[in-house]
Protein backbone atom coordinates (compact mmCIF):
# COMPACT_ATOMS: atom_id res chain seq x y z
CA UNK A 1 0.00 0.00 0.00
CA UNK A 2 1.44 3.38 -1.03
CA UNK A 3 2.38 5.77 1.72
CA UNK A 4 0.09 8.75 2.16
CA UNK A 5 1.64 12.19 2.26
CA UNK A 6 1.03 14.86 4.88
CA UNK A 7 -0.79 16.93 2.26
CA UNK A 8 -3.12 14.03 1.48
CA UNK A 9 -3.82 13.47 5.18
CA UNK A 10 -4.73 17.13 5.51
CA UNK A 11 -7.00 16.89 2.47
CA UNK A 12 -8.82 13.89 3.92
CA UNK A 13 -9.17 15.77 7.19
CA UNK A 14 -10.82 18.67 5.38
CA UNK A 15 -13.21 16.25 3.64
CA UNK A 16 -14.18 14.71 6.98
CA UNK A 17 -14.74 18.15 8.52
CA UNK A 18 -17.03 19.08 5.63
CA UNK A 19 -18.89 15.79 5.97
CA UNK A 20 -19.28 16.39 9.70
CA UNK A 21 -20.91 19.76 9.08
CA UNK A 22 -23.27 18.18 6.53
CA UNK A 23 -24.32 15.58 9.11
CA UNK A 24 -25.05 18.42 11.52
CA UNK A 25 -27.23 20.16 8.92
CA UNK A 26 -29.26 16.95 8.51
CA UNK A 27 -29.62 16.55 12.27
CA UNK A 28 -31.01 20.07 12.58
CA UNK A 29 -33.50 19.41 9.78
CA UNK A 30 -34.58 16.21 11.52
CA UNK A 31 -35.27 18.20 14.71
CA UNK A 32 -37.44 20.63 12.72
CA UNK A 33 -39.40 17.84 11.00
CA UNK A 34 -39.85 15.92 14.24
CA UNK A 35 -41.14 19.08 15.93
CA UNK A 36 -43.71 19.63 13.16
CA UNK A 37 -44.93 16.03 13.38
CA UNK A 38 -45.12 15.73 17.17
CA UNK A 39 -46.54 19.14 18.14
CA UNK A 40 -50.18 18.11 17.43
CA UNK A 41 -49.63 14.90 19.42
CA UNK A 42 -48.24 16.79 22.41
CA UNK A 43 -51.36 18.97 22.37
CA UNK A 44 -53.59 15.89 22.41
CA UNK A 45 -51.51 14.39 25.20
CA UNK A 46 -51.79 17.56 27.25
CA UNK A 47 -55.57 17.51 26.91
CA UNK A 48 -55.70 13.92 28.16
CA UNK A 49 -53.29 14.20 31.07
CA UNK A 50 -55.02 17.34 32.32
CA UNK A 51 -57.75 14.95 33.46
CA UNK A 52 -55.32 12.71 35.36
CA UNK A 53 -54.46 13.80 38.92
CA UNK A 54 -50.75 13.94 39.77
CA UNK A 55 -49.66 12.75 36.31
CA UNK A 56 -46.38 14.66 36.29
CA UNK A 57 -45.64 13.87 39.93
CA UNK A 58 -45.77 10.17 39.05
CA UNK A 59 -43.65 10.72 35.95
CA UNK A 60 -40.92 12.32 38.06
CA UNK A 61 -41.30 9.56 40.65
CA UNK A 62 -40.20 7.18 37.89
CA UNK A 63 -37.45 9.43 36.53
CA UNK A 64 -34.25 7.78 35.21
CA UNK A 65 -31.17 7.69 37.46
CA UNK A 66 -29.61 10.64 35.62
CA UNK A 67 -32.48 12.78 36.93
CA UNK A 68 -33.35 10.88 40.09
CA UNK A 69 -29.83 11.39 41.49
CA UNK A 70 -30.48 15.14 41.65
CA UNK A 71 -33.88 14.92 43.33
CA UNK A 72 -33.44 15.11 47.09
CA UNK A 73 -36.17 14.06 49.57
CA UNK A 74 -37.17 17.71 50.09
CA UNK A 75 -37.44 18.19 46.31
CA UNK A 76 -39.48 15.04 45.98
CA UNK A 77 -41.93 16.35 48.55
CA UNK A 78 -42.42 19.52 46.48
CA UNK A 79 -43.01 17.51 43.31
CA UNK A 80 -45.41 15.11 45.00
CA UNK A 81 -47.46 17.84 46.64
CA UNK A 82 -47.27 20.72 44.20
CA UNK A 83 -46.16 19.81 40.66
CA UNK A 84 -49.09 20.30 38.29
CA UNK A 85 -47.66 20.70 34.79
CA UNK A 86 -44.43 20.20 32.87
CA UNK A 87 -43.64 21.12 29.28
CA UNK A 88 -40.85 21.63 26.76
CA UNK A 89 -40.95 23.97 23.77
CA UNK A 90 -38.39 24.86 21.11
CA UNK A 91 -38.63 28.62 20.83
CA UNK A 92 -36.02 29.01 18.06
CA UNK A 93 -37.29 26.22 15.83
CA UNK A 94 -38.20 28.63 13.02
CA UNK A 95 -35.65 31.32 13.83
CA UNK A 96 -32.90 31.45 11.22
CA UNK A 97 -30.71 33.39 13.64
CA UNK A 98 -31.21 30.82 16.40
CA UNK A 99 -30.98 27.05 16.71
CA UNK A 100 -33.65 24.32 16.79
CA UNK A 101 -31.58 22.80 19.59
CA UNK A 102 -32.61 25.65 21.91
CA UNK A 103 -35.56 24.92 24.19
CA UNK A 104 -37.57 26.09 27.18
CA UNK A 105 -38.47 23.86 30.13
CA UNK A 106 -41.51 24.95 32.12
CA UNK A 107 -42.73 23.64 35.47
CA UNK A 108 -46.18 24.53 36.78
CA UNK A 109 -46.94 24.34 40.51
CA UNK A 110 -49.99 24.59 42.70
CA UNK A 111 -49.95 27.09 45.54
CA UNK A 112 -47.43 25.79 48.05
CA UNK A 113 -45.42 26.51 51.19
CA UNK A 114 -42.07 26.82 49.40
CA UNK A 115 -42.20 29.63 46.84
CA UNK A 116 -44.59 32.24 45.50
CA UNK A 117 -44.14 31.28 41.85
CA UNK A 118 -46.80 29.22 40.12
CA UNK A 119 -44.59 28.82 37.05
CA UNK A 120 -40.82 28.31 36.86
CA UNK A 121 -39.52 28.59 33.32
CA UNK A 122 -35.91 28.07 32.26
CA UNK A 123 -34.59 28.81 28.77
CA UNK A 124 -31.62 27.08 27.18
CA UNK A 125 -29.92 28.56 24.14
CA UNK A 126 -27.66 26.43 21.95
CA UNK A 127 -24.72 28.67 21.13
CA UNK A 128 -21.19 28.60 19.79
CA UNK A 129 -18.12 30.40 21.14
CA UNK A 130 -15.71 32.28 18.91
CA UNK A 131 -12.63 31.36 20.90
CA UNK A 132 -11.63 29.46 24.00
CA UNK A 133 -11.76 25.69 24.33
CA UNK A 134 -11.54 24.48 20.74
CA UNK A 135 -14.60 26.28 19.43
CA UNK A 136 -16.90 25.36 22.30
CA UNK A 137 -20.61 24.90 21.57
CA UNK A 138 -23.42 23.88 23.85
CA UNK A 139 -26.35 25.01 25.98
CA UNK A 140 -26.28 28.19 28.03
CA UNK A 141 -28.99 29.58 30.29
CA UNK A 142 -29.75 32.48 32.58
CA UNK A 143 -30.46 31.91 36.28
CA UNK A 144 -34.13 31.98 37.22
CA UNK A 145 -35.27 34.10 40.15
CA UNK A 146 -37.26 31.88 42.51
CA UNK A 147 -39.36 33.81 45.01
CA UNK A 148 -38.73 31.59 48.00
CA UNK A 149 -40.92 31.98 51.04
CA UNK A 150 -39.18 32.82 54.30
CA UNK A 151 -37.05 29.96 55.54
CA UNK A 152 -37.99 27.67 52.64
CA UNK A 153 -35.08 28.15 50.21
CA UNK A 154 -34.07 24.58 49.36
CA UNK A 155 -30.89 25.80 47.63
CA UNK A 156 -29.46 27.65 50.60
CA UNK A 157 -29.40 30.95 48.73
CA UNK A 158 -27.64 29.63 45.60
CA UNK A 159 -30.34 30.59 43.12
CA UNK A 160 -30.59 34.10 44.55
CA UNK A 161 -26.80 34.55 44.40
CA UNK A 162 -26.63 33.18 40.84
CA UNK A 163 -29.41 35.52 39.72
CA UNK A 164 -27.67 38.52 41.35
CA UNK A 165 -24.42 37.71 39.50
CA UNK A 166 -26.29 37.37 36.21
CA UNK A 167 -27.78 40.85 36.61
CA UNK A 168 -24.35 42.29 37.49
CA UNK A 169 -22.84 40.61 34.42
CA UNK A 170 -25.45 42.23 32.19
CA UNK A 171 -24.54 45.68 33.48
CA UNK A 172 -20.86 44.95 32.97
CA UNK A 173 -21.49 43.67 29.44
CA UNK A 174 -23.38 46.86 28.56
CA UNK A 175 -20.48 48.99 29.70
CA UNK A 176 -18.10 46.89 27.60
CA UNK A 177 -20.33 47.05 24.53
CA UNK A 178 -20.61 50.82 24.90
CA UNK A 179 -16.86 51.11 24.45
CA UNK A 180 -17.21 49.21 21.19
CA UNK A 181 -13.72 47.73 21.10
CA UNK A 182 -12.63 44.13 21.50
CA UNK A 183 -9.98 45.00 24.08
CA UNK A 184 -12.52 46.90 26.15
CA UNK A 185 -14.83 43.90 26.05
CA UNK A 186 -11.99 41.62 27.11
CA UNK A 187 -11.23 43.89 30.06
CA UNK A 188 -14.90 43.88 31.04
CA UNK A 189 -14.84 40.07 30.92
CA UNK A 190 -11.78 39.98 33.18
CA UNK A 191 -13.41 42.45 35.59
CA UNK A 192 -16.24 39.96 36.03
CA UNK A 193 -14.22 38.11 38.67
CA UNK A 194 -13.91 41.36 40.61
CA UNK A 195 -17.66 41.81 40.95
CA UNK A 196 -18.94 41.59 44.55
CA UNK A 197 -21.67 39.25 43.30
CA UNK A 198 -19.04 36.98 41.70
CA UNK A 199 -17.03 36.76 44.91
CA UNK A 200 -20.15 36.24 47.03
CA UNK A 201 -21.36 33.32 44.91
CA UNK A 202 -17.89 31.74 44.72
CA UNK A 203 -17.60 31.91 48.50
CA UNK A 204 -21.09 30.47 48.99
CA UNK A 205 -20.33 27.53 46.69
CA UNK A 206 -16.95 26.89 48.33
CA UNK A 207 -18.36 27.12 51.84
CA UNK A 208 -21.37 24.98 51.06
CA UNK A 209 -19.44 22.23 49.25
CA UNK A 210 -22.17 19.62 48.64
CA UNK A 211 -24.43 20.80 51.46
CA UNK A 212 -27.10 21.90 49.03
CA UNK A 213 -27.75 19.49 46.19
CA UNK A 214 -31.35 20.48 45.61
CA UNK A 215 -32.81 19.92 42.16
CA UNK A 216 -33.97 23.54 42.33
CA UNK A 217 -30.34 24.74 42.25
CA UNK A 218 -30.55 23.71 38.58
CA UNK A 219 -32.55 26.89 37.98
CA UNK A 220 -29.33 28.79 38.70
CA UNK A 221 -27.34 26.99 35.96
CA UNK A 222 -25.51 29.11 33.36
CA UNK A 223 -23.07 26.97 31.36
CA UNK A 224 -20.73 23.99 31.51
CA UNK A 225 -18.03 26.46 30.43
CA UNK A 226 -19.09 30.13 30.40
CA UNK A 227 -21.92 32.35 29.22
CA UNK A 228 -21.96 32.86 25.44
CA UNK A 229 -24.04 35.75 24.09
CA UNK A 230 -26.24 35.69 21.00
CA UNK A 231 -23.89 38.16 19.32
CA UNK A 232 -20.84 35.98 19.91
CA UNK A 233 -22.67 32.88 18.73
CA UNK A 234 -23.74 34.66 15.54
CA UNK A 235 -20.13 35.68 14.91
CA UNK A 236 -18.94 32.09 15.50
CA UNK A 237 -21.61 30.77 13.12
CA UNK A 238 -20.50 33.23 10.46
CA UNK A 239 -16.87 32.16 10.82
CA UNK A 240 -17.89 28.51 10.65
CA UNK A 241 -19.94 29.10 7.49
CA UNK A 242 -16.98 30.78 5.83
CA UNK A 243 -14.75 27.82 6.67
CA UNK A 244 -17.36 25.41 5.31
CA UNK A 245 -17.51 27.33 2.04
CA UNK A 246 -13.72 27.15 1.72
CA UNK A 247 -13.78 23.39 2.25
CA UNK A 248 -16.43 23.01 -0.42
CA UNK A 249 -14.19 24.90 -2.82
CA UNK A 250 -11.21 22.72 -1.92
CA UNK A 251 -9.39 25.55 -0.17
CA UNK A 252 -7.21 25.07 2.88
CA UNK A 253 -8.77 26.23 6.14
CA UNK A 254 -6.54 27.72 8.81
CA UNK A 255 -8.00 26.68 12.16
CA UNK A 256 -5.44 28.69 14.10
CA UNK A 257 -7.31 31.96 14.24
CA UNK A 258 -6.27 34.75 16.58
CA UNK A 259 -7.69 34.01 20.00
CA UNK A 260 -8.28 35.94 23.16
CA UNK A 261 -6.61 34.04 25.98
CA UNK A 262 -8.59 35.85 28.68
CA UNK A 263 -11.12 33.00 28.88
CA UNK A 264 -8.42 30.41 29.48
CA UNK A 265 -7.27 32.34 32.53
CA UNK A 266 -10.69 32.48 34.20
CA UNK A 267 -12.24 29.52 36.02
CA UNK A 268 -15.89 30.16 35.13
CA UNK A 269 -16.97 26.97 36.90
CA UNK A 270 -15.96 28.60 40.16
CA UNK A 271 -19.39 30.25 40.17
CA UNK A 272 -21.45 27.54 38.44
CA UNK A 273 -24.03 26.32 40.95
CA UNK A 274 -25.09 23.25 38.95
CA UNK A 275 -22.22 22.02 36.71
CA UNK A 276 -24.31 19.21 35.15
CA UNK A 277 -27.19 21.55 34.36
CA UNK A 278 -27.01 21.15 30.59
CA UNK A 279 -26.94 17.35 30.87
CA UNK A 280 -29.98 17.36 33.13
CA UNK A 281 -31.83 19.76 30.82
CA UNK A 282 -31.12 17.54 27.81
CA UNK A 283 -32.51 14.45 29.56
CA UNK A 284 -35.63 16.35 30.64
CA UNK A 285 -36.21 17.70 27.12
CA UNK A 286 -35.23 14.68 25.03
CA UNK A 287 -36.23 11.79 27.26
CA UNK A 288 -38.72 12.56 30.01
CA UNK A 289 -40.81 15.01 27.97
CA UNK A 290 -41.36 12.81 24.88
CA UNK A 291 -41.53 9.58 26.96
CA UNK A 292 -43.83 10.84 29.71
CA UNK A 293 -46.55 8.26 28.98
CA UNK A 294 -44.00 5.47 29.28
CA UNK A 295 -42.83 6.72 32.68
CA UNK A 296 -46.42 7.15 33.86
CA UNK A 297 -47.26 3.59 32.84
CA UNK A 298 -44.19 2.34 34.70
CA UNK A 299 -45.73 3.78 37.84
CA UNK A 300 -48.63 1.34 37.43
CA UNK A 301 -46.91 -1.73 36.06
CA UNK A 302 -45.63 -3.78 38.96
CA UNK A 303 -43.12 -6.53 39.53
CA UNK A 304 -44.09 -6.38 43.18
CA UNK A 305 -47.76 -6.15 44.08
CA UNK A 306 -47.01 -4.07 47.17
CA UNK A 307 -46.46 -0.98 45.03
CA UNK A 308 -50.16 -0.84 44.21
CA UNK A 309 -51.65 -2.75 47.14
CA UNK A 310 -52.87 0.41 48.86
CA UNK A 311 -54.58 1.75 45.78
CA UNK A 312 -58.22 0.79 45.94
CA UNK A 313 -60.41 1.16 42.90
CA UNK A 314 -64.10 0.99 43.78
CA UNK A 315 -67.10 0.86 41.54
CA UNK A 316 -68.88 4.14 41.08
CA UNK A 317 -72.04 5.44 39.44
CA UNK A 318 -72.75 8.53 37.39
CA UNK A 319 -73.69 10.50 40.54
CA UNK A 320 -70.34 9.87 42.20
CA UNK A 321 -68.89 13.24 43.24
CA UNK A 322 -65.36 12.05 42.38
CA UNK A 323 -66.40 12.09 38.70
CA UNK A 324 -64.74 8.71 38.24
CA UNK A 325 -61.26 9.91 39.18
CA UNK A 326 -58.90 7.47 40.84
CA UNK A 327 -57.16 8.93 43.85
CA UNK A 328 -53.54 8.13 43.12
CA UNK A 329 -52.18 10.58 45.70
CA UNK A 330 -51.39 7.64 47.93
CA UNK A 331 -49.28 6.20 45.17
CA UNK A 332 -47.46 9.49 44.74
CA UNK A 333 -46.73 9.38 48.44
CA UNK A 334 -44.76 6.19 48.10
CA UNK A 335 -41.17 5.98 46.96
CA UNK A 336 -39.20 9.14 47.58
CA UNK A 337 -42.14 10.97 49.15
CA UNK A 338 -42.06 8.55 52.06
CA UNK A 339 -38.47 9.63 52.66
CA UNK A 340 -39.45 13.28 52.60
CA UNK A 341 -42.18 12.77 55.17
CA UNK A 342 -39.71 11.23 57.58
CA UNK A 343 -41.05 7.69 57.47
CA UNK A 344 -38.89 5.23 59.36
CA UNK A 345 -39.70 2.48 56.89
CA UNK A 346 -37.62 1.96 53.79
CA UNK A 347 -39.44 3.12 50.68
CA UNK A 348 -40.61 0.39 48.30
CA UNK A 349 -38.33 -0.09 45.32
CA UNK A 350 -39.26 1.49 42.05
CA UNK A 351 -40.74 -0.82 39.47
CA UNK A 352 -38.40 -2.26 36.92
CA UNK A 353 -38.45 -0.28 33.73
CA UNK A 354 -38.86 -2.02 30.42
CA UNK A 355 -36.47 -1.18 27.61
Amino acid sequence: MAEITAEEVLARFEELSLLESEFEDVELEMIRKSHALTTPLYKKRAATISKIPHFWALVFEQSPPEVDNFIQPSDSKVFAECLSTFSVSRFEIDDSAGSPRSFTITFGFNENDYFEDRVLEKKFWFRKAVDGVDGWEGLVSEPVKIRWKKGQDLTGGLTDAAFALCEARKKLAKSGAANGKAKAKAKAKAKETELPEYKALAQKIEAGEDASNSFFAWFGFVSSWRWVSAEESAEATKIEAARKEKRKNGEKVDEEEEKDDEDDQIDFQEVEVFPQGDELATILAEDMWPSAIKYFKHAHEADDDDQLSDLEVEEFDEDDESDGEIDIRGLVGKGRHSKASGSSESPPPKKQRKN
